[in-house]
Protein backbone atom coordinates (compact mmCIF):
# COMPACT_ATOMS: atom_id res chain seq x y z
CA UNK A 1 0.00 0.00 0.00
CA UNK A 2 1.23 3.38 -1.26
CA UNK A 3 -0.61 6.59 0.82
CA UNK A 4 2.29 9.04 -1.14
CA UNK A 5 1.19 11.21 -3.78
CA UNK A 6 -1.40 9.85 -6.83
CA UNK A 7 0.63 8.80 -9.39
CA UNK A 8 -2.97 9.37 -11.85
CA UNK A 9 -6.36 10.47 -12.24
CA UNK A 10 -7.89 7.16 -13.21
CA UNK A 11 -10.51 6.11 -11.40
CA UNK A 12 -10.56 2.67 -9.31
CA UNK A 13 -14.06 0.45 -8.78
CA UNK A 14 -15.55 -1.37 -5.64
CA UNK A 15 -17.93 -4.10 -6.55
CA UNK A 16 -20.40 -3.82 -3.44
CA UNK A 17 -22.39 -7.36 -4.22
CA UNK A 18 -23.62 -9.59 -7.24
CA UNK A 19 -19.80 -10.23 -8.13
CA UNK A 20 -19.48 -12.75 -10.67
CA UNK A 21 -22.57 -12.46 -12.46
CA UNK A 22 -21.13 -10.85 -14.61
CA UNK A 23 -19.67 -14.17 -16.13
CA UNK A 24 -21.76 -15.45 -19.02
CA UNK A 25 -21.30 -18.72 -17.30
CA UNK A 26 -22.72 -17.71 -14.41
CA UNK A 27 -25.80 -15.43 -15.31
CA UNK A 28 -26.76 -17.96 -17.99
CA UNK A 29 -28.07 -20.43 -15.03
CA UNK A 30 -29.92 -17.36 -13.10
CA UNK A 31 -30.00 -13.83 -14.56
CA UNK A 32 -29.08 -10.62 -11.98
CA UNK A 33 -27.12 -7.74 -11.13
CA UNK A 34 -23.47 -6.67 -9.99
CA UNK A 35 -23.56 -3.08 -8.15
CA UNK A 36 -20.26 -0.96 -8.86
CA UNK A 37 -19.19 2.34 -7.88
CA UNK A 38 -16.38 4.22 -9.36
CA UNK A 39 -14.03 5.72 -6.46
CA UNK A 40 -11.05 8.33 -6.26
CA UNK A 41 -8.08 7.60 -6.83
CA UNK A 42 -7.21 9.18 -3.53
CA UNK A 43 -4.34 7.01 -2.91
CA UNK A 44 -2.11 3.76 -4.96
CA UNK A 45 -4.21 0.85 -4.27
CA UNK A 46 -2.57 -2.53 -3.98
CA UNK A 47 -2.44 -4.42 -7.33
CA UNK A 48 -4.27 -7.92 -6.89
CA UNK A 49 -7.05 -6.58 -4.28
CA UNK A 50 -10.03 -6.42 -6.30
CA UNK A 51 -10.31 -2.51 -7.62
CA UNK A 52 -9.57 -3.62 -10.90
CA UNK A 53 -6.13 -2.24 -10.93
CA UNK A 54 -5.29 -4.73 -13.86
CA UNK A 55 -8.22 -3.00 -16.05
CA UNK A 56 -7.25 0.56 -14.81
CA UNK A 57 -3.27 -0.27 -15.95
CA UNK A 58 -4.98 -1.20 -19.36
CA UNK A 59 -6.95 2.04 -19.46
CA UNK A 60 -3.91 4.12 -18.29
CA UNK A 61 -2.18 2.89 -21.54
CA UNK A 62 -4.86 3.72 -23.12
CA UNK A 63 -5.46 7.26 -21.97
CA UNK A 64 -2.64 8.30 -19.99
CA UNK A 65 -2.83 10.16 -16.89
CA UNK A 66 -6.61 11.16 -17.05
CA UNK A 67 -10.37 10.07 -16.77
CA UNK A 68 -11.03 9.78 -20.56
CA UNK A 69 -13.77 12.46 -22.09
CA UNK A 70 -16.75 10.81 -24.71
CA UNK A 71 -19.26 8.54 -23.97
CA UNK A 72 -19.50 6.46 -21.27
CA UNK A 73 -20.59 2.87 -22.49
CA UNK A 74 -18.02 3.42 -25.78
CA UNK A 75 -15.28 3.90 -23.22
CA UNK A 76 -16.14 0.78 -21.52
CA UNK A 77 -16.84 -1.44 -24.73
CA UNK A 78 -12.87 0.21 -26.02
CA UNK A 79 -11.20 -0.87 -22.69
CA UNK A 80 -13.53 -4.31 -22.34
CA UNK A 81 -12.01 -5.31 -25.88
CA UNK A 82 -8.23 -3.75 -25.21
CA UNK A 83 -8.05 -6.31 -22.24
CA UNK A 84 -9.80 -9.55 -23.55
CA UNK A 85 -7.69 -9.60 -26.86
CA UNK A 86 -7.98 -12.47 -29.20
CA UNK A 87 -6.68 -15.96 -27.94
CA UNK A 88 -7.11 -15.28 -23.90
CA UNK A 89 -8.11 -17.55 -22.04
CA UNK A 90 -9.87 -15.68 -18.67
CA UNK A 91 -12.45 -13.22 -20.08
CA UNK A 92 -12.15 -10.08 -17.38
CA UNK A 93 -15.79 -9.36 -16.57
CA UNK A 94 -17.64 -6.45 -17.89
CA UNK A 95 -18.20 -4.77 -14.51
CA UNK A 96 -14.44 -3.43 -14.16
CA UNK A 97 -14.52 -1.89 -17.53
CA UNK A 98 -17.93 -0.28 -16.71
CA UNK A 99 -16.93 0.55 -12.64
CA UNK A 100 -13.97 2.05 -14.09
CA UNK A 101 -15.59 4.21 -16.28
CA UNK A 102 -19.51 5.18 -15.76
CA UNK A 103 -19.52 7.74 -12.77
CA UNK A 104 -21.24 6.96 -9.48
CA UNK A 105 -22.83 4.00 -8.81
CA UNK A 106 -24.13 1.38 -11.18
CA UNK A 107 -26.00 -1.56 -11.31
CA UNK A 108 -25.22 -3.98 -14.22
CA UNK A 109 -28.05 -6.34 -14.95
CA UNK A 110 -26.60 -9.51 -16.72
CA UNK A 111 -28.66 -12.58 -18.56
CA UNK A 112 -26.27 -14.60 -20.03
CA UNK A 113 -23.66 -12.51 -22.35
CA UNK A 114 -20.44 -10.57 -21.19
CA UNK A 115 -22.09 -7.42 -21.74
CA UNK A 116 -25.00 -5.96 -19.21
CA UNK A 117 -28.75 -6.28 -20.76
CA UNK A 118 -29.43 -3.35 -18.38
CA UNK A 119 -27.69 -0.37 -16.66
CA UNK A 120 -29.15 1.37 -14.03
CA UNK A 121 -26.98 4.93 -12.65
CA UNK A 122 -27.08 7.15 -10.16
CA UNK A 123 -25.07 10.16 -9.36
CA UNK A 124 -27.25 11.95 -6.70
CA UNK A 125 -24.71 13.75 -4.58
CA UNK A 126 -26.87 13.01 -1.45
CA UNK A 127 -26.48 9.18 -2.22
CA UNK A 128 -23.09 9.03 -3.16
CA UNK A 129 -22.22 11.03 -0.51
CA UNK A 130 -23.98 8.92 2.07
CA UNK A 131 -22.34 5.67 0.28
CA UNK A 132 -18.66 7.18 0.73
CA UNK A 133 -19.51 8.30 4.26
CA UNK A 134 -20.26 4.30 5.37
CA UNK A 135 -17.64 2.34 3.50
CA UNK A 136 -14.11 1.85 4.49
CA UNK A 137 -11.65 -0.23 3.76
CA UNK A 138 -9.48 -2.48 5.69
CA UNK A 139 -6.13 -4.20 3.70
CA UNK A 140 -5.89 -7.87 3.92
CA UNK A 141 -3.30 -9.42 2.20
CA UNK A 142 -3.31 -9.62 -1.68
CA UNK A 143 -4.75 -12.43 -3.60
CA UNK A 144 -0.77 -14.28 -4.46
CA UNK A 145 0.35 -14.73 -7.42
CA UNK A 146 -0.66 -18.05 -9.69
CA UNK A 147 -4.26 -18.29 -6.95
CA UNK A 148 -7.08 -19.67 -9.33
CA UNK A 149 -10.42 -19.19 -7.79
CA UNK A 150 -12.20 -21.06 -10.40
CA UNK A 151 -11.36 -24.63 -9.46
CA UNK A 152 -13.97 -25.82 -7.76
CA UNK A 153 -16.97 -24.34 -9.22
CA UNK A 154 -20.90 -24.95 -7.42
CA UNK A 155 -23.07 -23.74 -10.22
CA UNK A 156 -26.47 -24.50 -8.69
CA UNK A 157 -29.35 -22.31 -9.58
CA UNK A 158 -30.35 -21.93 -6.08
CA UNK A 159 -27.31 -20.51 -4.92
CA UNK A 160 -27.13 -18.30 -7.76
CA UNK A 161 -30.15 -17.01 -7.32
CA UNK A 162 -29.17 -15.88 -4.19
CA UNK A 163 -26.37 -14.12 -5.14
CA UNK A 164 -28.46 -12.45 -7.76
CA UNK A 165 -30.85 -11.31 -5.24
CA UNK A 166 -28.22 -9.96 -2.61
CA UNK A 167 -27.37 -7.58 -6.12
CA UNK A 168 -30.90 -6.57 -6.39
CA UNK A 169 -31.09 -5.38 -2.25
CA UNK A 170 -28.21 -3.94 -2.70
CA UNK A 171 -29.28 -1.55 -5.30
CA UNK A 172 -32.37 -0.73 -3.68
CA UNK A 173 -30.51 -0.26 -0.28
CA UNK A 174 -28.51 2.49 -1.90
CA UNK A 175 -30.75 4.56 -2.93
CA UNK A 176 -32.81 4.81 0.06
CA UNK A 177 -29.65 5.03 2.22
CA UNK A 178 -30.64 1.86 4.18
CA UNK A 179 -27.38 0.80 5.67
CA UNK A 180 -28.76 -2.31 7.04
CA UNK A 181 -30.10 -3.62 3.98
CA UNK A 182 -26.59 -2.22 2.30
CA UNK A 183 -24.62 -4.47 4.79
CA UNK A 184 -27.14 -7.52 4.51
CA UNK A 185 -27.05 -7.41 0.66
CA UNK A 186 -23.32 -7.41 0.83
CA UNK A 187 -22.06 -10.32 3.30
CA UNK A 188 -24.93 -12.16 1.43
CA UNK A 189 -22.55 -11.61 -1.62
CA UNK A 190 -19.63 -12.94 0.17
CA UNK A 191 -21.78 -16.32 1.60
CA UNK A 192 -22.74 -16.84 -1.75
CA UNK A 193 -18.83 -16.35 -3.12
CA UNK A 194 -18.29 -18.71 -0.61
CA UNK A 195 -20.92 -21.52 -1.96
CA UNK A 196 -20.91 -21.24 -5.58
CA UNK A 197 -16.91 -20.60 -5.78
CA UNK A 198 -15.58 -21.58 -2.62
CA UNK A 199 -11.65 -20.76 -3.41
CA UNK A 200 -12.43 -17.00 -3.58
CA UNK A 201 -13.18 -17.44 0.40
CA UNK A 202 -10.25 -18.93 1.48
CA UNK A 203 -10.58 -20.22 4.73
CA UNK A 204 -8.49 -17.89 6.98
CA UNK A 205 -10.76 -15.15 4.96
CA UNK A 206 -13.47 -16.32 5.92
CA UNK A 207 -12.53 -16.85 9.55
CA UNK A 208 -11.51 -12.97 9.50
CA UNK A 209 -14.82 -12.36 8.55
CA UNK A 210 -16.67 -14.64 11.18
CA UNK A 211 -14.39 -12.93 13.93
CA UNK A 212 -13.60 -9.38 13.12
CA UNK A 213 -16.77 -7.92 11.29
CA UNK A 214 -19.49 -9.84 10.84
CA UNK A 215 -20.00 -9.53 14.48
CA UNK A 216 -19.07 -6.13 14.86
CA UNK A 217 -20.71 -3.77 11.57
CA UNK A 218 -24.24 -3.61 9.28
CA UNK A 219 -22.02 -5.96 6.91
CA UNK A 220 -18.61 -6.62 5.09
CA UNK A 221 -17.54 -8.33 1.76
CA UNK A 222 -14.04 -8.92 0.57
CA UNK A 223 -12.99 -6.48 -2.23
CA UNK A 224 -12.02 -9.39 -4.54
CA UNK A 225 -11.26 -13.02 -4.74
CA UNK A 226 -9.00 -14.46 -1.99
CA UNK A 227 -8.55 -11.12 -0.05
CA UNK A 228 -7.38 -7.81 -1.05
CA UNK A 229 -9.16 -5.06 0.91
CA UNK A 230 -12.45 -6.03 2.92
CA UNK A 231 -14.80 -3.39 2.47
CA UNK A 232 -17.25 -2.43 5.80
CA UNK A 233 -20.10 -0.72 6.58
CA UNK A 234 -19.98 1.68 9.23
CA UNK A 235 -21.81 4.87 10.07
CA UNK A 236 -18.84 5.22 12.97
CA UNK A 237 -15.04 5.64 12.20
CA UNK A 238 -13.01 1.96 11.63
CA UNK A 239 -9.62 2.51 13.17
CA UNK A 240 -6.96 1.34 10.85
CA UNK A 241 -9.52 1.54 7.15
CA UNK A 242 -9.46 3.67 4.80
CA UNK A 243 -11.55 6.31 3.65
CA UNK A 244 -12.98 6.24 -0.16
CA UNK A 245 -15.12 8.93 -1.78
CA UNK A 246 -17.64 7.79 -4.74
CA UNK A 247 -16.73 10.13 -7.66
CA UNK A 248 -20.04 11.42 -9.36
Amino acid sequence: MNSGKRKTKFPYRLCLAGGWIDQPWVSEIYPGSVVVAQIWPTMDFNDRSGLATSSRNVGIKLWGNRYPDGNYEQNARLLFGAENHPGKTYISGSQDHIGLLYPGINKLFYNGGYWPGRIESTIDKEICDWLSDVLWLMPLEPRPQGYDPLKIKHLEKPLIKKLAESGEGCWEAILIKDIVGLGKAMKETFLSWRKILPLTVPDWVMNEMETKYFPNFPGAITSGSGGGYVIIVSEKKVEGAIKIRVRY
